[in-house]
C-alpha cells in the first residue's frame, strides 16, 4: 500500500476542514472580530440549517436496500455492551454513578461521524465507506442520540422527584406537565407542582414553570410546612405561602416529606414577604391574595420591630441573628439591610425552643420512584418536545423517507428542490467546522478540566471505544476494510451534540468539554496511527 499516497489524500480532505476551524478561533481570539452574540448567532445558524440540511443531503442518497447489516450490528453491539456494562457497574459499583455511567457512554460510543468521519475515511477508504458512514450518521441521529437523551432526561426526573415527593413517590399515579415545560431539569427555573389526591389516596401531580420571584420575596427551603412556619415563629418572621390547587392546602416548601393531615409535603418552595407582625395564614381560594408592597408593611425580625418609615441610616442584621435565606434556584443571599429608623432600648427576643414534631403515623413508607408506567410516560413525554424542536430529527427522518420512495419507485429529486439543498449542504463541512473552531474560542480553557481528566477521556475514547468496537466487529464477522472502517470510525473525536446535551443538564460539561476540542486536535494523527497499523493486519 502506497501511505505517501493515501496521506496526501487524507490530508487533501482534512486540513481544508481544520483550516476552518482555525480561521474561526483565530477571529475569536485573536483578531476579535466576532463578538459573542455573533457567535451564537452563527452557532444557531448551523444547528437550525446547515447541518439539518447536510444531514438530509446524505441520508436521501443513500440506498437504504443495500445498507451492510453486519456493520451496522457490530456498531450497535458495541453501543449495547458498554451501555450493559456501565449499567451493571452502577447497580452493584456505588463509585459508578448515573452521571458517570452517562459521560463514559458518550465518550466511548458517539464520534463525529458527520464533520469528521465522512472526509477522514474517504480519503482512506474511498467512497465505499461514505455510503457505511450515512449509516452511522442516520443511527446516531434517530436511535443513540435519542437514547442519550432519554438517559438525561430519566436522571433528571430522578432528581426533581427526589427533590419534590422524597416519601412520596410510589403514591404518584399520574404526572401532567404543561406544554413550556421542555425538560426536567431545573436551570434556570423551578418547577412548581399542584397536587390532587385522588379518592385511592393516589396521587396526581402537575407540572409548570413557576413564575419569576419578585425582588421583594425571599425563597427558603425547609422539610415540611410545619418546618416553615415553626421557623417563622421562632424567628418572628410572618411568612406566606403561595397556594396553587383548587383541590389540596398544599404548601409550596422545601425539602419535605410525608405529612399526616392529607398525607402529603411538597419539594418545592415557599415564597415568605417580609410581612407584619402576625402570620398571615393560608388561604384556599382560586386567586391568590395580593400582598402588599413592603413600604406599606412592618417588619418584625428577631424580635427586633421596625416601623418601615423613612430614614436616613442603614441597619445590618449580623452575627448569630442573621438571617438567611436558601433557594435551590437562587444563590444564597449574604445578609439582608433593612431601610429604617433605629429603636434603641428594645432588647432582642431570645428565640423560644421548637416544639418537637410528632411522628407521622398514617403515612405509608414509599418508594424512591414512581411505578414504571408513570416514569416512562413521564420521560417520553419529554423527550418527544425535545426531538420536535430538533430541526435535525425532521431532517433525518424526511432523508429516510425519501430515500425509502426514491430508491423503491426510482423517483428524483424536482431539480429546484435538488439545487436548494445542494447548496446549502455544501457549506455543511466547513461551517461545521467554523462553529467548532468557535466553540473552541469561547472556551475558557482547551482543557477545561484538567491535564489528568483529558488523558482519561483520551483514553476512554481512542482506545477503549476501539477496543469495544473491534471485538463486536470480530464477533459478527467483519473482515478487510470493513473491519478497519469499523475501528476507526470508532477512533474519531467526540461528537459536539453530547456536549450540548451534557452542558444543558450539567453532567460533567468540562470533561466532554475537554474531549471535543482535544479530541479535534490529536484526531488526524490518532486515526493515521490506526490506519497504518490495521493496513498491516492482513
Amino acid at each position: 500500500m502506497n501511505y505517501l499516497k493515501v496521506l496526501y489524500n487524507v490530508l487533501a480532505k482534512v486540513v481544508p476542514l481544520y483550516m476552518a476551524m482555525i480561521l474561526a478561533y483565530g477571529s475569536v481570539k485573536r483578531w476579535k472580530l466576532f463578538t459573542p452574540d455573533q457567535c451564537s448567532g452563527i452557532n444557531k445558524f448551523v444547528s437550525l440549517f446547515v447541518v439539518p440540511f447536510f444531514s438530509f443531503h446524505f441520508i436521501s442518497i443513500n440506498n437504504p436496500y443495500s445498507m451492510n447489516f453486519h456493520f451496522i450490528l457490530a456498531d450497535s453491539l458495541q453501543k449495547l455492551l458498554i451501555l450493559f456494562t456501565l449499567f451493571l457497574s452502577s447497580r452493584f459499583s456505588s463509585r459508578v454513578s448515573l452521571e458517570c455511567s452517562i459521560t463514559l457512554f458518550s465518550l466511548s460510543t458517539l464520534p463525529n461521524t458527520l464533520a469528521v468521519g465522512i472526509p477522514l475515511l474517504q480519503g482512506m477508504y474511498g467512497d465505499v465507506s461514505v455510503s457505511l458512514m450515512v449509516q452511522i450518521v442516520m443511527l446516531q441521529s434517530l436511535v443513540w442520540y435519542t437514547l442519550l437523551l432519554i438517559l438525561f432526561e430519566f436522571r433528571a426526573a430522578k432528581i426533581m422527584i427526589s427533590h419534590k415527593f422524597p416519601d412520596s413517590a410510589d403514591l404518584i399515579s399520574a404526572v401532567d406537565v404543561h406544554s413550556e415545560v421542555i425538560s426536567l431539569h431545573e436551570k434556570d427555573e423551578c418547577l412548581e407542582t399542584e397536587i390532587q389526591v385522588r379518592e385511592d389516596g393516589k396521587l396526581h401531580v402537575r407540572l409548570w414553570k413557576s413564575a419569576s420571584v419578585k425582588s421583594d420575596y425571599f425563597s427558603i427551603n425547609y422539610s415540611s410546612f410545619g418546618d416553615c412556619l415553626n421557623d417563622a415563629i421562632n424567628r418572628n418572621v410572618s411568612g406566606v405561602g403561595t397556594l396553587r390547587s383548587k383541590s389540596l392546602n398544599m404548601v409550596q416548601c422545601g425539602r419535605g416529606g410525608g405529612g399526616s393531615d392529607g398525607g402529603y409535603r411538597s419539594r418545592d418552595k415557599i415564597f415568605l414577604p417580609v410581612m407584619g407582625p402576625t402570620l398571615v395564614s393560608m388561604r384556599e381560594e382560586e386567586d391568590e391574595e395580593k400582598i402588599n408592597s413592603k413600604d406599606d408593611n412592618y417588619y418584625e425580625i428577631n424580635g427586633l420591630n421596625r416601623a418601615n418609615k423613612p430614614c436616613g441610616e442603614k441597619h445590618e442584621i449580623e452575627g448569630p441573628k442573621l438571617l438567611k435565606f436558601f433557594s435551590r434556584s437562587r444563590k444564597v443571599q449574604p445578609e439582608i439591610a433593612i431601610q429604617c429608623e433605629p429603636e434603641p432600648n428594645i432588647e432582642p427576643k431570645p428565640d423560644p425552643e421548637p416544639e418537637p414534631k410528632p411522628k407521622p403515623e398514617s403515612v405509608p413508607k414509599s418508594t424512591y420512584l414512581p411505578p414504571a408506567r408513570v416514569m416512562t410516560k413521564l420521560i417520553l413525554t419529554m423527550v418527544w418536545r425535545k426531538l420536535i424542536r430538533n430541526p435535525n430529527t425532521y431532517s433525518s427522518l424526511i432523508g429516510l423517507a425519501w430515500s425509502l420512495i426514491s430508491f423503491k419507485w426510482n423517483v428524483t429529486m424536482p431539480t429546484i428542490v435538488a439545487n436548494s439543498v445542494k447548496i446549502m449542504s455544501d457549506t455543511g463541512l466547513g461551517m461545521a467546522m467554523f462553529s467548532l473552531g468557535l466553540f473552541m474560542a469561547s472556551q475558557p480553557r482547551i482543557i477545561a478540566g484538567g491535564k489528568a481528566m483529558a488523558a482519561y477521556g483520551a483514553a476512554v475514547k481512542f482506545i477503549v471505544g476501539p477496543a469495544i468496537t473491534a471485538a463486536t466487529a470480530v464477533a459478527v464477522g467483519l473482515r478487510g476494510n470493513l473491519l478497519r472502517i469499523t475501528i476507526v470510525q470508532a477512533s474519531l473525536p467526540l461528537g459536539i451534540l453530547p456536549f450540548v446535551y451534557a452542558k444543558e443538564y450539567d453532567v460533567h460539561p468540562d470533561i466532554l468539554s475537554t474531549a471535543v476540542i482535544f479530541g479535534l486536535l490529536i484526531a488526524l494523527p490518532i486515526t493515521l496511527v490506526y490506519f497504518i497499523l490495521l493496513g498491516l493486519i492482513k
